[in-house]
């Protein structure tokens, strides 16, 4: 199987074996028109196995949910097909509107335009809960 290089766009490394398409949705990348490749179970030294996502397209991607979706992952932008910067996204302290309070009784279930906002309680477990009820986030 030949995958070539991406010449100008992203490329999403190091993404825990089984969680690509978890990105590819989240991103909404069957909307992009651009080549994109999907590498499910490469073989890695230092995770065993890993997905990549190349885009050969300049996108803007929020750091914050990829952080909270899979914290191993690395980001490298590509121009002219040399990488030019490498972002390592981590947990973030807040999230809004990434993940919804399933809590039936929380003020985001009754009220429709309140944002879904999450704090990150407990960093070891990657743990958020809603600001408004304290219920914990399922991951």
């Amino acid at each position: 199987m030949k995958v070539t290089a991406v010449s100008n766009g992203v490329v999403i490394d190091h993404i825990t074996a089984g969680k690509c398409m978890k990105l590819y949705q989240f991103l909404d990348l069957d909307h992009v028109d651009a080549t994109i490749a999907l590498i499910k179970n490469a073989p890695s030294q230092k995770m065993g196995k890993k997905d990549i996502i190349k885009i050969d397209t300049e996108l803007e991607l929020d750091l914050d949910a990829l952080g909270y979706i899979d914290p191993n992952v690395t980001i490298n932008i590509v121009k002219d097909g040399v990488c030019v910067k490498k972002v390592h996204p981590q947990l973030p302290e807040r999230l809004t509107n990434i993940i919804q309070c399933k809590n039936p009784r929380c003020i985001t279930s009754v009220e429709q335009e309140i944002p879904h906002i999450f704090k990150l309680t407990d960093r070891e477990k990657g743990e958020y809960r809603c600001i408004y009820c304290e219920s914990k986030a399922k991951n």
